[in-house]
């Protein structure tokens, strides 16, 4: 080989090592984020109610795209489904209704008309009868020195609580105590429990809209003794009462339901219990069924020998709300499908993004990346329950979880927001993440909406993994595009291809949360709950901490 030959080689070879890598960044498209959200929101999938075949032709597609990606089936026996059985329960003939007896005499009121009855997953002919006892909020939880329950018998009886959390309460502290108020009656032995609006729950969620969806039905996924799932199955019967109903429950008390209800509308007012001169039987016919519906999931292997047994889980909800139920006046070009484009077609678009550049990426992550496209979010956060209460890979090996719902791509994000992020590491490592990119990290602008608690996410804090749930943020345009999109087209059949989605910041959500889960697999340390946290304490006892901020 003559000399000039052999060198010209070697510069075609340095050339084309320094073209590899130029190329080893990820590149993210509108048109391919476009793409997927275009096939996932199609009327063809009648907008993938959990349990429909829309739904299965959804997840048919994700797992396709696993497969063509390269990656390994993390669903059951070797394939990329997770089956989740569930229980749908529905309202019956009769519905229900709620009689309160006491002082005032006797009245009964129909569901839907000025009280709601709750579902009975257990009991299709639910009739509970039982005295009523006022537990202020329903909160019991030492740490936070709330003890609602301290002084009150309330075994065999129904409890009455206003709804939400003392003013003043840390925002997302207080949605999962909130949150957990069954199970802390149901501890102290009460049958039943029944809720009365705030004067600011009633600000934020007017009756009229509460009772909108009156006849939704309920889920539950079905444990392997064949029961529907139940945090508090010793609850056996629940209400909501607007005005009328509740102020027959507070007859001849010895505090007015207006004054209980203007002490807790003052910062940090707690409202005492006491028991009641009433009682209440309620009264409810429903009907089940079995459905399956699946989590899709697929794992793209670690690389490092020691990390790679060690798995982060990036997340979204491949369900929406299906069809929307006709309405007088309907015909047939009426537009009924809740296409769900934004909510949550583009979190799953987002995902599918980031396993693509994973899986092609020269550079192999340490940690073991989950892909899970989870099933029945809107119908209570199902499938990521299910997923994190019955993982397929050992369930202490999941270090960290970071959740996609409705990215909000209608207008150029310059900042995102991580609802949770002040509770562990991954905080900063979010920050961190996408610095380079010139977005910074928000606090949660609307703590009043208790995200925290309403997002995939929470199932895995629940089982003590540290996670959280982004989205686009309030800056440049996003309060007024965030308000728009909440008071409009959210959960309605307007949130479709017909939007102004700009597919640009759907490129750019996809980069950002690549370099947020790349940082999540690469760190010498996985994601830690910070020390002396509310939600690691509660729930990660005894692990690993990261110190707080200063320290």
């Amino acid at each position: 080989m003559r000399v000039a030959s052999l060198l010209a080689g070697i510069g075609l070879f340095s050339l084309s090592a320094a073209a590899i890598a130029q190329q080893a960044e990820p590149v993210f498209t509108p048109e391919a984020v476009r793409a997927h959200v275009e096939f996932l929101s199609d009327d063809l999938l009648e907008g993938r109610d959990t349990g429909s075949k829309g739904y299965e032709i959804a997840a048919r597609y994700v797992a396709t795209r696993f497969e063509a990606l390269g990656l390994k089936p993390a669903g059951e026996n070797g394939g990329w489904y997770q089956q989740v059985g569930l229980q749908q329960t529905d309202p019956g003939a009769n519905p229900g209704t709620v009689t309160v007896s006491g002082p005032a005499g006797e009245k009964s009121w129909a569901h839907a008309t000025d009280v709601l009855v709750g579902l009975s997953a257990r009991e299709p002919r639910l009739d509970v009868s039982a005295p009523l006892v006022f537990v202020g909020y329903g909160i019991e939880n030492a740490r936070l020195g709330l003890d609602d329950y301290r002084g009150l018998d309330v075994k065999g009886k129904i409890v009455v609580t206003l709804q939400g959390y003392p003013k003043g309460l840390p925002s997302e502290e207080g949605a999962h105590v909130s949150a957990t108020k069954a199970e802390a009656a149901e501890r102290h032995g009460a049958i039943g429990m029944v809720s009365i609006a705030t004067l600011q729950s009633a600000k934020a969620r007017p009756w009229e809209k509460i009772v909108h969806f009156a006849d939704e039905p309920g889920f539950a996924w079905v444990s392997p003794d064949g029961k529907p799932n139940s945090s508090a199955p010793g609850i056996r019967a629940s209400a909501m009462l607007n005005a009328p109903a509740a102020e027959a429950v507070f007859a001849g008390a010895p505090r007015t339901l207006a004054r209980i209800r203007a002490e807790a509308d003052k910062a940090g007012g707690k409202p005492k219990g006491f028991a009641l001169k009433t009682s209440i039987r309620i009264q409810g016919e429903s009907t089940t069924k079995r459905v399956t519906s699946p989590n899709v999931a697929a794992i793209l292997p670690g690389s490092d020998p020691k990390l790679a047994a060690e798995y982060v889980v990036l997340s979204a909800h491949l369900d929406h709300i299906g069809l929307a139920s006709a309405k007088p006046g309907d015909t047939a070009e009426t537009d009924r499908i809740n296409n769900g484009a934004l909510d949550n077609a583009a979190g799953i678009a987002t995902m599918l993004e980031v396993a693509r550049a994973a899986a092609e990426s020269p550079d192999k992550p340490r940690r073991s990346i989950i892909f899970l496209a989870s099933t029945g979010e809107e119908k209570g956060l199902i499938g990521a329950d299910y997923f994190a209460r019955h993982p397929t890979v050992p369930a202490d090996r999941i270090v960290g979880n970071v959740d996609l719902d409705m990215p909000l791509l209608l207008y150029p994000f310059t900042d995102v927001i991580a609802f949770g992020a002040d509770h562990s590491s991954l905080g900063a490592m979010v920050a961190k993440a996408v610095a380079p990119m010139g977005v910074k990290l928000s606090p949660d602008p609307m703590p009043q909406e208790g995200i925290f608690t309403r997002s995939d996410h929470y199932m895995f804090v629940r089982q003590g993994v540290p996670a959280v749930f982004l989205a686009t943020g309030f800056a440049n345009g996003g309060e007024k595009a965030w308000g728009e999109f909440l008071s409009g087209n959210y959960h309605h059949p307007g949130d479709d291809m017909m939007q102004k989605i700009d597919w640009q910041a759907g490129a750019r959500f996809a980069e950002a949360n690549y370099r947020i889960t790349r940082a999540m697999a690469d760190a010498d340390t996985p994601p830690l709950w910070i020390e002396g946290d509310f939600f690691g304490d509660t729930f990660a006892a005894g692990k690993q901490r990261a110190p707080k901020a200063g320290k």
